[in-house]
């Protein structure tokens, strides 16, 4: 189901870019990004239109490609009812009739500006026998300036409307021959902005996010599977995979006889369901070998007998190796979904998400992303499917919990990310109702025991460098970890600059940055967002032993250069902990993990006036080298 232009279309989500399927499409980007700076906050259009016509295929295009037209508040309404003629549209489109001159259309966009319901604005111009398309292009060019969503253009008409055109594009307000063109582009615009709030939100951090995983035990079901011969996990051992990273699985017996399948049956409780066990069949349903909604003993045998005839006929006796047994699920107003992931050639393992149960192939409602995920990334998955809106809430039933479910879909990508021996995995169906998250199935393949463990595929992207995580103790033996920074750190870092005194901020950026640059949102993305390759940050933790709060009290931060095997290094330390041995001890670390990314060299430019930190850099085993401007700093490693 993950077919490799979803992967790459994926791939692009995730950094940011934006693809077209028309050179003129990309050209219209470009011009409107460099015009209209501001991208709209969501995909809602408002369209003011003189002609009926243009209007509608503006819609059509809209909507065609992902947009929605703005429905306006009851107040904007009953402006526009006292500026424009009585036959106006009433709606959006506005169409303000063929007969309207610049002054009506300064009245309406002024009013419709200002609705909140809107993300942007598409002002089209026809010729007609009132219009005066230069004059309504000058009244237009003030929105430029003021406006705080974007604004767009169609002046069409050729040689009449050229002069309002030139106005309009000398102003920084794109334009289009065109209003389909236009609508399109407003789309691009919100695609845009859409993929790069899915990188740059801030997730959330579970209270506990190591709690109930169980890496070492995951790994020796799969080491025990490999030491088999087998490359197929049973059911039963597919779901103790799951279980040990805290994924909530149906309760699963193993009966090999028809007599364990009644006693499992009678333990758990009736109704129940059993399914083939077997070590080389994945797709049960295909050979027969799932019976539901078992009610007594005799349901049980029966059920045991003909799934063993079944799979014999249709397999051969030796794919039989038993059944499982679990408890009936109703779905109680829930919903089936699948989570999978399976091996691309190109970007290596690749995540799933979307509509399952058995028609899963049928449906095909699915979204493709790469791991590793975060909360945000899980969200964004499931935006991207038809499901999305269901599990919000519809018709009388509850919505979903799903903050659970994305914590669900973020340990799920643990699992491909830190279990690299495993070649194909899902959760079908996984059942979600208001009231649980359950997995109902699942299924993992193995890739065989004879691949070379660096043949194995490997990650697009870098997962969290868990490997750099340690404990440390100040000399007042306050014990603080030592770890990569991570996305969720972002509040913690706007704390932290907030105990940073003018003297440490002048020595780390050579010259006074205000609080509120150094922790506004754009700029803390770009340290908080990186991708453990390039550039590897470290920072100090302090949990307080009573409140449990957790505060940022350093960070280090290594940037290599690029095309060389060398990095600069530099680093923050909040002005309470300063000649406590934390900066030491974050650039010991610094340089280990620079030994270990197999770097050749390290170095940093430090202000002569610092002191402290040149005899931090000596006591590492930098070599100073001074002149009257500035001391660089450098180590071979």
């Amino acid at each position: 189901m993950a077919g490799s232009q979803q992967v790459l279309d994926a791939a692009f989500r995730r950094c940011g870019v934006l693809k077209f399927n028309r050179i003129s499409e990309l050209f219209n980007m470009a011009e409107v990004l460099s015009k209209q700076p501001r991208l709209p906050k969501g995909p809602r259009l408002t369209i003011i239109t003189n002609a009926g016509g243009p209007g509608v295929l503006a819609t059509d295009a809209l909507i065609d490609t992902g947009g929605e037209l703005a429905e306006f508040s009851i107040d904007t309404i009953a402006e526009l009812n006292q500026v424009l003629p009585p036959h106006w549209s009433h709606g959006n489109p506005i169409d303000i009739l063929g007969d309207a001159d610049p002054q009506r259309y300064t009245q309406a966009l002024d009013i419709a500006i200002k609705d909140p319901n809107s993300d942007g604005l598409l002002v089209i111009l026809t010729p007609q026998g009132m219009t005066a398309p230069t004059q309504t292009a000058q009244n237009l060019q003030q929105y430029a300036k003021t406006a705080d969503k974007p604004v767009l253009a169609s002046w069409m008409g050729g040689v009449e409307i050229a002069d309002g055109e030139t106005i309009l594009n000398s102003n920084n307000i794109p334009t289009y021959r065109y209003p389909d063109s236009a609508a399109r582009t407003f789309n691009f615009m919100w695609q845009y902005n859409y993929n790069l709030r899915g990188i740059y939100e801030t997730p959330t951090l579970p209270t506990d996010d190591e709690a109930g995983i169980n890496r070492t035990q995951a790994k020796q079901i799969i080491q025990s599977v490999l030491q088999s011969e087998r490359t197929i996990l049973t059911e039963s051992e597919s779901k103790n995979v799951l279980a040990a990273y805290g994924i909530p699985v149906a309760q699963t017996g193993v009966a090999n006889t028809e007599e364990e399948a009644v006693k499992l049956a009678e333990s758990i409780g009736y109704p129940v369901v059993l399914k083939l066990l077997s070590n080389t069949i994945t797709h049960k349903t295909e050979v027969g070998g799932i019976q539901l909604n078992l009610t007594d003993v005799e349901d049980v045998r029966w059920a045991y007998r003909d799934i063993q005839t079944s799979v014999t006929e249709k397999a051969g006796a030796g794919h039989f190796q038993g059944v499982t047994v679990q408890p009936m699920m109703n779905l109680d107003g829930g919903y089936e979904l699948i989570i999978g992931s399976s091996i691309d050639p190109q970007f290596g393992p690749v995540l799933l998400f979307g509509s399952g149960g058995q028609l899963v192939e049928i449906y095909r409602d699915r979204a493709i992303a790469l791991p590793p995920l975060n909360t945000t990334l899980a969200r964004r998955m499931m935006e991207q499917t038809k499901i999305y809106q269901a599990l919000k809430g519809v018709r009388g039933r509850r919505p979903v919990n799903l903050s659970s479910l994305e914590q669900l879909m973020v340990r799920f990508s643990q699992i491909v990310v830190e279990q690299p021996w495993i070649q194909e995995i899902d959760i079908n169906p996984l059942l979600a109702s208001a009231e649980r998250l359950i997995a109902l199935d699942a299924r993992i393949i193995l890739h065989s025991k004879d691949t070379p463990e660096d043949k194995l595929p490997k990650l697009a992207i870098r997962p969290y460098p868990r490997q750099y995580v340690a404990p440390w103790t100040m000399a007042d033996g306050t014990n603080i970890t030592i770890r990569p920074i991570r996305p969720e750190d972002e509040p913690l870092m706007a704390e932290f600059h907030k105990t940073l005194s003018e003297q440490s901020i002048y020595f780390r950026y050579f010259h006074l940055v205000t609080l509120n640059r150094r922790i506004a949102h754009e700029r803390l993305t770009r340290i908080c967002f990186i991708d453990y390759d390039r550039e590897m940050a470290l920072v100090a933790e302090y949990q307080h032993p009573d409140t449990g709060k957790c505060e940022i009290i350093g960070a280090v931060r290594l940037s290599k250069l690029h095309g060389t095997q060398e990095a600069e290094f530099s680093m923050l330390v909040s002005d309470s902990v300063q000649r406590r041995g934390l900066g030491t001890e974050l650039l010991r670390r610094l340089l280990q993990v620079g030994k270990e990314e197999k770097l050749e060299r390290i170095k940093a430019d430090i202000l002569p006036e610092n002191r402290a930190m040149q005899r931090v850099c000596q006591k590492i085993g930098f070599h100073l080298d001074r002149s009257p401007d500035l001391v660089e700093a450098t180590i071979e490693l």
